[in-house]
Parts: C-alpha cells; sequence; structure tokens
C-alpha cells in the first residue's frame, strides 16, 4: 500500500473531510498510476476518488473500538522517530 496514505480511525479529533479526500486521492493514484490523469481520463479519475472517499467515510464512521483516541502529535512523533532512523546514514 502507497506509504502516504494515512491511518485515519480513531483519532481525536476525528478525521477531517481534507484528510479523507486526500487519503483517497493517494489511493486513486496508486491504483491508476497516474499523479495527474489526462483530460480524457480526468472525470473517472475524480468520480473514483469521491466514491472512495465516500467508502472511506463510512468505513470510519462505522467502526468500533474500546482502545483510547489515538493523539495525532504523538502518533505524528513517533512517524519522525521512524523515518529518521529508516533514512539514518549507515555507521561504518
Amino acid at each position: 500500500m502507497c506509504r502516504n496514505i494515512k491511518t485515519l480511525f480513531n483519532f481525536e479529533p476525528p478525521a477531517s473531510e481534507l484528510e479523507i479526500r486526500d487519503a483517497s486521492l493517494q489511493f486513486v493514484r496508486k491504483l491508476s498510476g497516474f499523479s495527474v490523469p489526462s483530460k480524457a481520463n480526468e472525470e473517472a479519475f475524480e468520480r473514483a476518488v469521491a466514491e472512495v472517499a465516500d467508502s472511506a467515510r463510512r468505513l470510519i464512521r462505522s467502526m468500533v473500538t474500546n482502545a483510547e483516541p489515538k493523539n495525532r502529535e504523538v502518533e505524528a512523533i513517533k512517524a519522525r522517530e521512524r523515518s529518521a532512523q529508516r533514512f539514518a546514514a549507515p555507521r561504518g
């Protein structure tokens, strides 16, 4: 799956419409292989983004958990730490 698609479920505050659309756009880009569709494919591309966003929104709203909501700032710090470790220069 595309690394740019972030988990949207169980956050406080909940995922925004922009976050859902951005994740949907990344998903459709990955499936189609296009960052920007041609004029001939633009309508189908945008329709797919809207449909994926609708499905994602329904999924997120229908899911339940007993876990405490995640804190966006804490999760962002963890992600930066993982990235720093992954891309750290090898010690030699």
